[in-house]
């Protein structure tokens, strides 16, 4: 088995999530008491959301190559990066780590392409919804139309995730708000919905909306358990 590196605590809600999909997935796979081999550098959110809105991505790009850097010299053999938004900072840790980068806009494109659909919906933080890096992988790599909410809708679905899910409240308030932003995109003909930010299923699941969901923190896991067991 491969060691997996994982760049995490963005938040520690959603990274408890992977640590839980990963071991899960090999135990399922491996059977008997199997769980994978993973190293683990969690990130200080508090420092990576003050920067995030300070625009100040230079530093976050930084950030993520320390890290990444940190875990490749530790002996993992391919890294994460345990959040959607967060992969505005790929580009610039492929360019310098040596080993395999499993990027989290692969498993969902794949997934996406697999189930035949050419046009979804994508929710997340306002990183993610509102910059192209998610929609032109999407675009370029897997043929795949992307639509995001009207600006209201992308600050005050952004803002839920910030105070409520990275925090751990979950409310049925904001439950109905996201279903209804959904249903929107859905009216605008969205096939499927991206949850495009790894805190987004604590919320949100495939039995509350009839479209296709996504959900990247489970197909991210299960994407980087086939390479570290093949």
């Amino acid at each position: 088995m491969k060691t997996l590196g994982l760049i995490g605590g963005m938040s520690f809600e959603s990274t408890g999530i992977y640590y839980q999909h990963i071991n899960r997935l090999v135990r399922e796979k491996l059977g008997g008491l199997n769980s994978a081999q993973i190293l683990l550098d969690s990130i200080n959110m508090e420092e990576v959301a003050q920067r995030q809105h300070s625009n100040k991505w230079n530093e976050l790009n930084q950030m993520m190559i320390d890290s990444a850097l940190k875990l490749e010299c530790a002996g993992v053999d391919a890294i994460m990066i345990c959040t959607n938004s967060m992969h505005l900072c790929a580009p610039a840790v492929l360019e310098k780590i040596s080993i395999p980068f499993l990027h989290i806009t692969d498993a969902t494109g794949q997934e996406i392409q697999k189930r035949k659909l050419k046009k979804v919906a994508l929710l997340g933080t306002e990183f993610t919804m509102t910059k192209n890096f998610y929609k032109d992988h999407l675009k370029i790599n897997y043929e795949i139309e992307t639509i995001v909410p009207e600006a209201p809708d992308i600050e005050a679905v952004s803002r839920i995730i910030y105070e409520e899910l990275c925090k751990g409240i979950i409310t049925t308030k904001s439950k109905n708000y996201y279903l209804s932003v959904i249903s929107q995109l859905q009216k605008q003909g969205a096939q499927g919905v991206i949850l495009g930010c790894t805190e987004i299923p604590l919320l949100i699941s495939t039995e509350d909306t009839d479209l296709e969901v996504f959900d990247t923190t489970y197909l991210h896991s299960k994407m980087v358990v086939d390479f570290i067991l093949n």
